[in-house]
């Protein structure tokens, strides 16, 4: 399946995919690895999150609480990755499990796994985000 976004076009990827790419350890047993993961999102602050992710990515973030979980819940994330090894607390674990959300735990770094989904294909789905605050 080929994804077209406003920056670029790549191909969907199942989680399996991006488990064995992102060199990860999947959390959540049980998850559904043929999941179709359709774009990918890096970013630390759940507010960009909110505002600029399009449904059915990757998240891929360095924080490791609970707020990760549900905001992925509410953007519609189908996978979250957490970078640079973080193992995130039981609590997060196990509102994950029961949200039945995929999470992987990478010792890879941001940057490195953002850019090696896009080198296979996972395509980019930040939208631009415009504020009214902006001095454009």
């Amino acid at each position: 399946m080929m994804v077209i976004t406003g920056h670029s076009q790549g191909k969907a990827m199942k989680i399996s995919e991006i488990l064995e790419i992102s060199q990860g350890s999947l959390l959540t047993p049980y998850a559904n690895p043929d999941i179709e993961i359709l774009g990918g999102f890096a970013g630390d602050l759940m507010s960009d999150v909110l505002a600029s992710i399009q449904p059915e990515s990757v998240l891929i973030t360095g924080l490791s609480n609970p707020q990760v979980i549900r905001t992925a819940l509410i953007a519609d994330v189908r996978v979250v990755i957490f970078a640079r090894g973080k193992q995130p607390a039981q609590e997060t674990i196990k509102l994950a499990i029961e949200e039945k959300l995929p999470v992987i735990s990478s010792d890879l770094g941001l940057y490195e796994i953002s850019g090696r989904l896009l080198q296979h294909g996972l395509p980019s789905f930040e939208k631009r985000m415009l504020h009214a605050f902006d001095s454009d």
